[in-house]
């Protein structure tokens, strides 16, 4: 098992520096995986992590879990929240951890004499009893398990632009398969009238 210091070294590494929310994040990696008995960080795909917001926290949680956007085992909802739920896809029992309400001004008593607070939250979060730093809760996902991490080697095409789906991503619209973005559950629009204009004179540019 990952020793605590080495964790922090490479979330660290990371980011070029250490900061509160890294080791908040680390912490919590770790509470995980005494709360569901689970040897983290993992080298299979056997825990599910959700981080309520992203940044060097969720950096932390990786480094501490072993889950990654890569591996398909680490997934943002984007509640800005320094939160983030845990679930042991083999049970499916899965726990809520977030910070206690008091951990700043915790800090701050655990280590009165720090330069700053920023100062005491990165050094008192290292030392201070897990139960002062962070709190706990069981929860039940309101998302399928099978249906968030589908099966391999399924795709298709959108009857509307084309464009290939993966992972049973797609809509059911009159008996065809569409795409979020074609189905109006959109992020972008494409283009714009500016941008347009700069895009055709480049291309006409490279044209002559």
């Amino acid at each position: 098992m990952t020793s605590f210091a080495e964790l922090l070294a490479q979330t660290a590494a990371r980011h070029d520096h250490l900061c509160p929310r890294q080791v908040i994040g680390v912490r919590m990696g770790m509470y995980a995986a005494k709360l569901l008995e689970l040897a983290l960080p993992q080298s299979d795909k056997r825990l599910l992590t959700f981080v309520e917001t992203d940044g060097c926290f969720a950096d932390g949680v990786s480094v501490a879990t072993g889950c990654s956007l890569g591996h398909r085992t680490l997934r943002l909802m984007d509640f800005g929240k320094v939160a983030a739920t845990f679930v042991d896809t083999n049970t499916e029992r899965a726990v809520r951890i977030f910070p206690h309400a008091e951990s700043r001004s915790n800090a701050r008593l655990w280590l009165p004499d720090a330069r700053s607070r920023w100062h005491a939250q990165l050094e008192a979060y290292q030392v201070m009893p897990v139960e002062r730093l962070l709190c706990w809760q069981p929860v039940t996902l309101t998302i399928a398990l099978q249906q968030l991490i589908s099966r391999p080697g399924v795709r298709v095409n959108c009857a509307v632009c084309g464009e290939e789906i993966i992972n049973e991503r797609e809509v059911i619209v009159d008996g065809q398969a569409i795409c979020r973005t074609c189905a109006g559950d959109y992020y972008y629009q494409v283009g714009s009238d500016a941008f347009d204009a700069v895009l055709n004179e480049v291309v006409q540019a490279h044209a002559q």
